[in-house]
């Protein structure tokens, strides 16, 4: 059986893209209890717009609800719940007990996913969990396969495992940090996370102020906590042969040329394995090409293959890489006007853009006009977020991502 590749999404927007692109489920956040506060998230009509187009196009939404609850917080979470159970998401994502049990009263017919917060490194977990009522948990990001295969031939088959299979990584054990807290008053445990694991550090001696000792990296800095990303999209044989049910791609605050690109090799990836391992193998160079063209940090493999050596996991210089750059998502195609898109990044007439099909394809198109809502014509277009109007050489279909490859 095939595993769910489960996508991200931090606006109903990119909901719609990670649907278009191949997601089978998708996860997001509400305005309450989830981890990522700084997204924008979605207001329950939100909610409600997103799973009514998901389940159209036979994809599940799940709601992250995985804070570590404070008292004040409990009364707030019973609301939630109440309001989730009228709009009936496929599953909730929870890391705390209390809020594990609210959910089981106010909204008992709604599968709950434990999060990879409640640190699922054994199997006994997995069962006490299962026994609780969960119908999944996300393993812990340090277990490595051994460990993931041992934790699925000592569970029931109706639990599911599910694992981050791509994207960025947190230096704290299971994303348990307490740095953010410390260094600024934001609880990453409560979604306010201000990510000083990326900010540049340095050693100083108490008697002699102002002296630095050298932590040397690279000419670019040091940053002592900044981790690689992960990326197994080169190792699916091994994640299927590890019993996954689900591959989990982290990033509820990526735009949507990083959900289309992830979401559409991932997809190919899983469905050319799927087909015929050859398939896969002789494609596999293609599906790495794609996941480096999106801004990410170094990638590695993470714990999957037993624990790293000390420090390989560190990024050097905390830079992003990229190769392309995001244009737009086409809104509408309009025979007189034009291609319509809310314009992401500069570019200019007469450069060539990608534009990136669901399937895997790309179509080349020359931009031989930019004009804005009013119809002046313009030679480029420097202003994010404006709404302009494209003549390209080919024609894209709304809801495709335009890209620049660099």
């Amino acid at each position: 059986m095939k595993p769910e590749l489960l996508i991200p999404a931090g606006s109903l927007d990119i909901l719609y893209t990670a649907v278009r692109y191949g997601a089978d489920a998708v996860y997001i956040g509400g305005e309450s209890l989830s981890l990522r506060a700084k997204a924008r998230n979605f207001t329950i009509g939100e909610i409600e717009q997103g799973i009514e187009y998901a389940r159209h196009h036979g994809v599940k939404v799940y709601i992250a609800t995985n804070i570590v609850a404070r008292n004040a917080d409990l009364e707030e979470a019973r609301a939630f719940f109440l309001s989730l159970a009228l709009v009936n998401p496929d599953a909730l994502i929870i890391t705390d007990p209390g809020l594990f049990s609210i959910a089981r009263s106010v909204c008992p017919d709604i599968p709950i996913h434990i999060s990879t917060q409640a640190n699922n490194t054994n199997y006994g977990t997995y069962r006490f969990w299962h026994e609780q009522g969960a119908e999944r948990a996300v393993a812990a990001r340090e277990l490595d396969l051994d460990e993931i295969k041992t934790i699925r031939a000592n569970i029931p088959a109706t639990m599911a495992i599910e694992c981050f299979v791509h994207g960025a990584m947190c230096v704290s054990y299971s994303g348990r940090c307490l740095l953010s807290n410390y260094l600024t008053g934001r609880d990453a445990n409560r979604g306010e996370c201000t990510h000083p694991c990326r900010w540049q550090y340095v050693v100083m001696e108490k008697s002699r102020p102002g002296a630095y000792l050298p932590l040397d990296e690279d000419e670019d800095g040091t940053y002592l906590f900044s981790s690689h990303d992960l990326c197994m999209i080169g190792h699916l044989p091994d994640l299927i042969s590890a019993g996954i049910d689900s591959f989990k791609v982290e990033g509820r605050m990526k735009s949507s040329l990083y959900i289309a690109t992830i979401t559409r090799a991932y997809r190919r990836a899983i469905d050319d394995y799927f087909h015929s391992p050859s398939r896969y193998q002789k494609n596999r160079e293609w599906y790495i090409a794609e996941v480096n063209k999106t801004s990410h940090r170094h990638y590695s493999t993470g714990f999957f293959y037993g624990n790293p050596e000390q420090g390989s996991e560190l990024d050097e210089g905390g830079q992003y890489l990229r190769e392309a750059v995001y244009i737009g998502t086409v809104a509408a195609v309009d025979p007189i006007h034009g291609v319509r898109i809310e314009q992401k990044n500069k570019f200019s007439v007469g450069e060539q853009l990608e534009i990136m099909k669901p399937c895997g394809s790309d179509i080349t198109a020359i931009v031989t006009g930019i004009t804005d809502e009013n119809g002046k014509e313009q030679c480029d277009a420097p202003h994010a977020r404006q709404t302009i109007y494209l003549s390209l050489t080919a024609t894209p279909e709304a809801g495709d991502v335009l890209r620049r490859v660099e």
